[in-house]
């Protein structure tokens, strides 16, 4: 009634003055605030064209503080497209129960309330107020659900919901699952959900490689994750989540890693441990039973970051997983990694997990994916042939104390020793990164040619275990299933054996930021003409500690030639940890090269 009689005032205003725009600014905040939006723009339009046919100068002024209808329109639409960009292409209105793609999507917005009301509240705000109301509403209004959950029976596809209310279908097997879920974000207040089984397309290649490379983008930056557990009854015990068969498969865990917002549902859809918190990120028990469960401390459970560092241990929490598909073993890291490669169903998991690792090692340089225990892999003999080759943790290099690292590096303050450090640092500090071409694999290592191998009798023949020795190294023992060439120095062969220690840049401690701003390839050795500076004598520190970690026991590999030239790493069932006979024996460890590895 307040705004009937609002609305009666405004056109008294406008009847006293009708070339006047006071009358319709009055009629579009009255029509605004009754939400007769559409009306309320339509006033705004005529106070526009009143304010740009004014006879006085300072009026038609004012014209400029506003902006048309259309170009509201055009504002809200930019904003809608960057919302939208790392968004879902076809995602379910929980409201209608019906598929939407992108297209659909926008053409509801336009339809609604919230459309009208923002495209006539914007027509009178300052430019950047408008431009946070928009991107405010636009976010609320597209706000979208994702469901992490595990595939079971026949779960509903495409073309089983499509042009359907999900509502309405026979509450059977995965229908049932789906219906729940978008009862469970309308309830929440979401009007879009998405699941993987029914809005993507699997029979359209395209669409599938796309959607793959993309869900972790779309897990981030979803409002919500809602995590089905369908084995977890009602009412259930802490530790029934990690207990969970949906712990055990491979695509839940960039589905969990990735969002900043997730909650746990049990078999009825009520929330884990009855939680009804917003976010069980937040809940310190439920993250410490994840956190015993999958091996990933809490601290990275809560807030994830993409990208290649840390490999080994992101390829060690994926190592326990299993997949429905082979080769989503790989596909499924790719979003961990933040990378993006073609998605080639039928091409094996070894090929796959191998040009996973294979972009690993180019991108990054990092060569702890290469640190395994396993069956080398046909994609290359220094990667391995499944995931589970990284369930065992990694060697770790002996601790070093600095009091230790001063005694031992005080202990080698020989000229000659000084001289041979600075020249093996130098030439460590030129070598490349660990790189691969086709497949092949060019890896910077320290070299120890192998003098002797001889097998032990064993039983059981299954493995094979050799007596081994190599130049400068102490000797040790391997286990194999390869079938090796015996030889020692009196019966040689025409094989060649290489022990090498894959070469690792930060072993030469230079700053973060200094990789390649310090040179070492200029420096002044001890007892030269030019008296030794600051830079000389902090390069003759780190050559020192070079040293005295080479000296260090380390994960070696074994390489057999081939007759090609290039190498092959023989698999053993262990690491091969050795170690250098004497420390102060540095031309012992001069032989630096890049080797060609298959």
């Amino acid at each position: 009634m307040l705004w009937d009689d609002a609305l009666l005032d405004a056109e008294k205003v406008i009847e006293l003055n009708p070339s006047s725009y006071i009358g319709y600014q009055l009629k579009h905040a009255v029509l605004h605030g009754a939400h007769r939006y559409d009306e309320a723009i339509e006033a705004f339009k005529s106070m526009l064209v009143k304010l740009e046919n004014a006879s006085h100068m300072q009026t038609q002024k004012l014209r400029q503080q506003y902006i048309n209808p259309s170009e509201a329109a055009v504002a809200i639409q930019e904003t809608i497209k960057a919302q939208l960009n790392d968004a879902p292409h076809r995602v379910l209105n929980t409201f209608t129960g019906r598929l939407c793609n992108r297209e659909l999507q926008i053409s509801a917005f336009r339809r609604s309330t919230e459309y009208k009301e923002l495209l006539s509240s914007s027509l009178l705000m300052h430019i950047d107020l408008r431009k946070e109301h928009i991107k405010d509403v636009v976010a609320t209004y597209f706000r979208c659900v994702t469901l992490s959950h595990r595939w079971e029976g026949k779960e509903p596809l495409l073309q089983d919901v499509k042009d359907k209310d999900i509502y309405e279908l026979k509450a059977v097997g995965g229908i049932t699952k789906l219906q729940s879920f978008c009862k469970t974000a309308r309830a929440a207040g979401y009007r879009w959900g998405w699941i993987d089984s029914c809005c993507i397309d699997q029979a359209n290649n395209v669409e599938l490689q796309k959607s793959l490379n993309s869900m972790f983008a779309w897990y981030r930056t979803s409002a919500l994750t809602m995590v089905y557990l369908s084995d977890v009854p009602p009412s259930s015990k802490p530790g029934a989540l990690a207990r969970s068969a949906w712990n055990t498969r491979g695509w839940t865990v960039p589905e969990f890693l990735a969002p900043n917002v997730i909650r746990f549902y049990q078999s009825d859809w009520t929330p884990y441990l009855d939680d009804h918190s917003p976010n069980h990120k937040q809940s310190v028990a439920i993250m410490r039973e994840l956190e015993d469960a999958t091996g990933i401390d809490a601290k990275t459970l809560v807030a994830f970051c993409p990208g290649m560092i840390n490999a080994r241990e992101k390829l060690q929490w994926a190592s326990t997983r299993f997949t429905t598909v082979e080769e989503d073993i790989a596909y499924s890291l790719f979003g961990i990694f933040g990378v993006q490669l073609p998605i080639l169903y039928g091409e094996k998991r070894r090929n796959a997990l191998g040009r996973l690792l294979q972009e690993i090692v180019a991108v990054s340089g990092d060569i702890t994916p290469l640190d395994w225990v396993g069956t080398s892999s046909e994609f290359n003999s220094c990667l391995p042939a499944d995931i589970t080759s990284y369930e065992a943790s990694p060697y770790m290099l002996p601790f070093i104390s600095e009091a230790e690292m001063q005694r031992s590096s005080l202990s080698l303050q020989d000229t000659a020793i000084v001289e041979l450090a600075l020249t093996l640092y130098s030439s460590l500090d030129r070598l490349r990164a660990a790189r691969f071409d086709h497949r092949r694999l060019h890896l910077p290592c320290i070299v120890f040619p192998v003098t002797e191998i001889r097998r032990r009798p064993m039983e059981q023949e299954t493995y094979f275990t050799y007596e081994v020795k190599a130049d400068g190294l102490h000797d040790l023992r391997i286990t194999t299933e390869e079938r090796l060439l015996q030889f020692s120095q009196g019966r040689p062969t025409r094989q060649s054996f290489l022990l090498v220690r894959p070469w690792d840049r930060r072993l030469l401690e230079l700053p973060s930021h200094a990789d390649d701003a310090v040179s070492v390839h200029y420096f002044t050795l001890p007892g030269s003409p030019k008296e030794q500076g600051p830079l000389d004598s902090e390069l003759s520190e780190r050559a020192m500690r070079l040293i005295v970690r080479l000296g260090q026991p380390f994960n070696a590999f074994l390489l057999g030639q081939q007759r090609s030239g290039e190498y092959k790493r023989i698999a053993c069932d262990r690491d091969i940890i050795t170690q250098v006979k004497e420390v102060d024996s540095v031309h012992g460890m001069m032989d630096v090269r890049t080797l060609e590895i298959l």
